[in-house]
């Protein structure tokens, strides 16, 4: 299969990226005592699939990755991955929000 243009103009710090989590998913794997057959079998998929994303091959699907980190217990991880309580700049923004001052408001009739 020949790589698209938009999978060989990766940028160099997501194609480490990928290549880390492939790894990463590979040492999971491997601790848990599962074949790169057995995990293809259950992520419904081959096994030069799984060897595929285990390299860190941009052009396998997220649903794979998804279902390969249901396959390793990691879901969870999945769920929180872009979660706006983990991203800096929207705690950037929520504090450039504070107001410059605060003031208590009187109540009509008393200082």
């Amino acid at each position: 299969m020949q790589p698209t243009r938009s999978l060989s103009a990766l940028p160099l710090p997501v194609r480490r990226a990928l290549r880390k989590l492939g790894r990463d998913v590979a040492a999971a794997r491997k601790r848990r005592r599962i074949t790169m057959k057995l995990m293809a079998e259950r992520v419904m998929t081959t096994r030069q699939t799984i060897s595929r994303l285990e390299q860190g091959d941009a052009a396998v699907s997220m649903g794979i990755y998804a279902t390969v980190l249901f396959v390793l217990g990691m879901t969870e991880r999945l769920v929180d991955l872009v979660d706006a309580r983990h991203d800096p700049f929207v705690l950037d923004l929520d504090e450039e929000r504070l107001p410059q001052r605060v003031r208590t408001r009187s109540v009509r009739g008393k200082p």
